[in-house]
């Protein structure tokens, strides 16, 4: 079961960050933002889905 969690946690990290580089942040944000996803995998990807998706 963890085996399985652990992949889709990767994979949701892994569209996080391609949709952050697709994003019209700077070069800076995109680049903070990948490191705390990176970082904190979990934390990082609902973080950057409720405050640095915006709209």
């Amino acid at each position: 079961m963890q085996g399985i969690l652990g992949l889709i946690v990767l994979v949701l990290d892994i569209l996080a960050i391609v949709d952050c580089v697709k994003s019209a942040k700077s070069g800076g944000q995109k680049a903070l933002w990948i490191i705390l996803i990176l970082v904190l995998p979990i934390l990082g990807l609902i973080l950057y889905y409720l405050i640095g998706k915006k709209k």
